[in-house]
């Protein structure tokens, strides 16, 4: 199934992924509650410190926003984006809710949203389409400093032998992305631009966690992948 996908695949679809989105966003808390170590694991790999500027691409409701904006402090800054209206109406609930000042949200597909120059992190959660559309990754790379550190986690294809759970990926990205291209190494965008990445796998290899640091010059070599 996912080799036959793989070798016939089809671009990512905005419109499709605002609609699959624009329905979700009352209960998409719910639904990602059960991956909250998952999110924990992967801000937790951008070694976020006070005072610095973490970018949250595709943020959803803004689940990750608690994390990031206590890693960052008062006088950091956390920038979360998200193509889809409903979606980012629910974080600024959040934000509001919570009080937070040191959070901007934005609601633009991610290769044309306004961006600070040099962030010095980013955090792709669950954000499989962006990570299949090559002028996404540009866009946010081309604003993060040398050395930036770049963490993404989500769904990939089981390899040989954990294959048995291929299904359940199936099921979950029906209802989570526009295409099914890259399944089989999610992250692989961040690796062709040097990135040298540390790779982490959960629930029968279906999901990972990959992190790593932007090369701190330009023209880094296609990173390697360290499983530990």
């Amino acid at each position: 199934m996912s080799r036959a996908t793989e070798r016939h695949p089809a671009a990512p679809d905005t419109a499709a992924s605002q609609g699959l989105y624009r329905w979700r966003a009352g209960i998409y808390d719910l639904q990602l509650a059960p991956y909250d170590a998952i999110r924990a694991e992967a801000i937790a790999t951008l070694q976020l410190q006070p005072g610095q500027t973490v970018l949250d691409l595709g943020c959803g409701t803004g689940m990750s926003l608690d994390l990031l904006q206590a890693a960052v402090g008062p006088q950091g800054r956390v920038v979360a984006v998200d193509q889809c209206p409903e979606m980012v109406d629910e974080a600024r609930r959040r934000v509001q809710r919570h009080g937070w000042r040191n959070i901007s949200l934005a609601c633009a597909p991610i290769d044309q949203a306004v961006l600070p120059e040099g962030a010095d992190a980013a955090l792709f959660h669950f954000t499989h389409d962006i990570l299949q559309t090559p002028a996404a990754v540009d866009h946010v790379l081309a604003h993060l400093r040398p050395g930036a550190r770049v963490a993404a986690s989500g769904l990939q294809w089981a390899p040989a032998g954990w294959g048995v759970f291929n299904g359940l990926v199936w099921l979950a990205a029906m209802h989570s992305v526009t295409t099914l291209q890259g399944l089989g190494q999610p992250w692989r965008a961040l690796a062709d631009h040097g990135i040298e990445l540390s790779l982490q796998t959960h629930l029968g290899n279906t999901v990972y966690v990959a992190g790593g640091c932007l090369p701190a010059s330009a023209g880094g070599r296609p990173g390697r992948h360290n499983r530990g």
